[in-house]
């Protein structure tokens, strides 16, 4: 099946430079479809500094289409009534995702279970037996592909509903090891990316596909984890979103244990058994798929102009810290419409990074 003239043109909008989550949502509240969104972005970019309107190249998105379509995934965006319905509640939700399987096991209860690389052979086979029963029990487990827990989470709910979310694009492999897992659950499962096909995992990407991981998930449990693991980020993206956080208790002697320990001291629930864990994420999940119809988050409408002096008296106030839009909106004075435009437009031109809480800064 072909795609539309809206859909490549919303594909163009994200692949375009300095298109980020946020500014992908504000600049479709703000012109109303992609397309007029493409067609005001030179002017946006120069009233933020920026010297070059660069837009994605058509072609491309027409051969990432096509691609995709190849490899017998396609694409999934925001808007699409089958995006997923729990990841859509983030504020930094992915504008699009690549899908290839079941995309229906994203419309099950779901939990994301994560730990270490280099677990443990007593973790990994609890891992493993941890899936299979909540597979079991009608949830769907979603994980990332790595080595160790991941890898083991895959294999024991493959049979019951398991989720892979990649860090590169959908035909990437990574580790290569997994090849015939990631295989497996593309025929099986659900295999999920947002990085566009070809583009080989890096260190920035993992960050993302954690907040996937988490925010396609009810509920994060975290099965050994060192102090400065990954998933611990998986697990504090899960509790800035509402989850439910759980950890598996370990031994304090063993370094791939404290991640949790820590967790379990800082408020995650200690959970033992698939039933603890289903028991847990119920609640939330039945509040968030009672409703068939997806809530529209509240998007501020923004002004279609501004005046020099607010402008200044919004990027005057800004540096190299991180700072809240609300902050900004009260030390300048300047509404919050004003200012949301014009962070928008120092976006846009590369000058500024989005942080966690809605907080920005300006880039070297």
């Amino acid at each position: 099946m072909g795609s539309s003239q809206k859909e490549l043109d919303q594909l163009r909008l994200i692949r375009s430079p300095n298109i980020g989550p946020v500014s992908y949502r504000q600049l479709m509240a703000r012109f109303g479809s992609a397309r007029a969104a493409l067609d005001a972005l030179p002017d946006l970019i120069r009233r933020g500094g920026g010297k070059h309107g660069m837009l994605a190249n058509t072609s491309d998105i027409a051969r990432e289409f096509q691609l995709v379509q190849t490899l017998g995934a396609r694409h999934v965006f925001m808007e699409d009534a089958d995006y997923p319905y729990l990841l859509s509640h983030l504020d930094n939700a992915p504008p699009v995702i690549c899908v290839k399987g079941d995309l229906g096991l994203l419309a099950r209860p779901t939990v994301a279970l994560v730990g270490a690389r280099n677990a443990s052979a007593g973790a990994c086979q609890f891992a493993r037996q941890l899936a299979f029963e909540l597979g079991q029990m009608g949830l769907s487990v979603v994980s990332g592909l790595a080595r160790g827990i991941d890898t083991a989470a895959h294999i024991g709910s493959l049979e019951g509903g398991t989720v892979g979310v990649i860090a590169g694009g959908i035909d990437i492999v990574y580790p290569p090891e997994n090849r015939a897992l990631q295989d497996a659950i593309a025929t099986n499962g659900l295999l999920i990316a947002e990085q566009p096909p070809g583009i080989e995992p890096r260190a920035r990407h993992f960050p993302y596909r954690n907040r996937i991981i988490a925010g396609s998930s009810a509920g994060t449990v975290v099965i050994e984890a060192a102090p400065k693991s990954g998933s611990l980020i998986t697990a504090r993206l899960a509790a800035e979103a509402g989850r439910e956080v759980m950890a598996i208790p370990g031994s304090p002697l063993d370094p791939r244990s404290r991640g949790c320990n820590q967790l379990i001291r800082d408020g995650a629930t200690l959970v033992q058994n698939a039933s603890e864990i289903a028991e847990l994420i119920a609640p939330l999940d039945m509040r968030m798929l009672v409703s068939t119809v997806k809530p529209v988050k509240p998007m501020t409408v923004m002004a279609d102009d501004s005046s020099e002096a607010e402008r200044s008296a919004a990027i005057n106030l800004m540096g190299m810290t991180y700072v809240s839009v609300d902050e900004l909106v009260r030390q300048s004075g300047c509404s919050q419409e004003i200012v949301q435009l014009v962070l928008l437009e120092i976006e846009l031109s590369g000058k500024l990074e989005r942080g966690a809480g809605g907080k920005v800064r300006l880039t070297a």
